[in-house]
């Protein structure tokens, strides 16, 4: 009986190839995008800019994708109080991807996710959200409405937006 080696060798060959070494030659790490500073400025001053137009005055904080603090604008006249509030109506925003003005009402109960602290779900605050990955939030306090906070921090990531999705490709 002769013996064929050439179906064994492949399969041998397979399988080898099968092998932790194979599954190591992997990526160990993830490349991750992340906002510059002077993107995060220019997305806070467009901000600050539309809120202008509207005749308020405000806070707008942009943070990154772990919720640092990229960038803080307090308008002249805006109180005090306002620069904490943008700060976590923007981690609120980056946290949960989605606009805070989707999520008032979401959560019911005494014990429900909003009870954490710092997080607002109140309108003023918008995701970074570029080609399907979260880059950050936008937070804006100071408006007599979360609409018109909302609104403005639109405005800024329509500054930037563009720029963002041609970099994206």
């Amino acid at each position: 009986m002769k013996l064929n080696i050439k179906p064994l060798f492949a399969t041998l060959l397979g399988m080898s190839l099968l092998t932790p070494a194979a599954v190591q030659a992997e990526e160990m790490t993830i490349n991750i995008k992340q906002l510059k500073m002077h993107t995060a400025l220019k997305i806070a001053e467009a901000t600050i800019e539309q809120c202008r137009q509207e005749g308020v005055q405000i806070a707008v904080t942009v943070v990154d994708r772990g919720g640092n603090i990229q960038a803080v604008l307090r308008d002249d006249l805006a109180m005090d109080i306002t620069i904490p509030i943008s700060k976590q109506k923007a981690h609120t925003a980056m946290a949960f991807n989605s606009p805070l003005s989707q999520m008032e009402g979401r959560f019911e109960g005494a014990y429900s996710v909003p009870k954490i602290d710092g997080l607002v779900i109140s309108a003023g605050g918008i995701p970074i959200n570029v080609g399907g990955s979260i880059m950050g939030g936008i937070g804006v306090s100071g408006a007599p409405s979360g609409e018109i906070d909302e609104k403005c921090a639109e405005a800024g990531l329509a500054a930037v937006e563009m720029d963002l999705q041609m970099e994206g490709m």
